[in-house]
């Protein structure tokens, strides 16, 4: 009896200190992600800083996002021909791979891609600062490290990411297109002319729209994970582990209610 009684008081008792730690960081998450959006439109910039983001971001990211465009384009072309060949519709290919590309596999493909790079880079880096103690050097004079951290790398990020997808959709088409030209015998005239002509610009709207939001959710993602990293080396390289793998959870999640919105 006094067991029992023992287990309805421990039991209710654990249930509630797990659902405090829960939503304790919910609540930490969610006044972060706020942080992150007022931020953003503080009158206080340090325009070198985001410039020096924008342009490590994109020089580091973009041969990585180069070639998983092309061999994309070059490997969906040839899948695509694979198949349609069957139905004896081989010409519907410039369009099928247009515009799976740039509707899906672009943003999808580059926000994975800039999270493991950059996101990474970004968790590493604020991370090791964290552990270093010049955070707390930022504090100490007055500086709000947030402007001076988070705001750069989520801006340069978040503007970087439809620069990137509009590259990569180009890189993209023009690996199908090497490939169904001088692999599987299109008429180059006419494989360039189906796809500008079937493209739309809302196509490559929604892309743009998805690459802006992956590019927002990477940055905040990576700063939190890296302002919020343990001590030492373990923590940080846990930090930049959960940064990548948060991203790309998140990146497939809103891939998916985005294109609910587009549809």
């Amino acid at each position: 009896m006094i067991k029992m009684i023992r287990i309805f008081i421990i039991v209710p008792s654990l249930i509630g200190q797990y659902l405090y730690r829960v939503f304790d960081s919910l609540g930490y998450k969610f006044n972060f992600f706020l942080e992150c959006v007022i931020s953003c439109f503080r009158p206080k910039f340090y325009p070198k800083l985001i410039l020096q983001q924008f342009l490590k971001i994109g020089f580091n990211s973009l041969p990585v996002v180069g070639l998983t465009a092309i061999f994309t384009g070059m490997v969906l072309a040839l899948q695509s021909y694979t198949g349609f060949s069957r139905f004896s519709a081989e010409s519907v290919i410039p369009n099928v791979v247009a515009l799976s590309i740039t509707r899906e596999l672009s943003p999808v493909l580059a926000g994975l891609m800039v999270a493991g790079r950059s996101g990474a880079a970004i968790a590493a880096e604020i991370g090791t600062m964290k552990v270093t103690e010049q955070i707390d050097a930022l504090k100490t004079l007055n500086t709000n490290f947030f402007n001076y951290l988070v705001t750069p790398r989520v801006l340069s990020l978040t503007i970087a990411m439809p620069l990137f997808v509009t590259l990569v959709d180009f890189i993209g088409v023009m690996g199908g297109y090497l490939v169904s030209v001088h692999r599987l015998g299109f008429n180059e005239n006419m494989y360039l002319i189906n796809t500008i002509d079937f493209l739309s610009f809302a196509d490559y709207l929604s892309g743009v729209i998805k690459a802006t939001v992956f590019g927002f959710i990477i940055s905040v993602i990576s700063c939190y994970c890296g302002l919020y990293s343990g001590k030492g080396a373990f923590g940080v390289g846990s930090a930049t582990t959960n940064s990548v793998v948060i991203s790309s959870i998140l990146i497939l999640v809103s891939n998916y209610i985005l294109t609910e919105i587009f549809f």
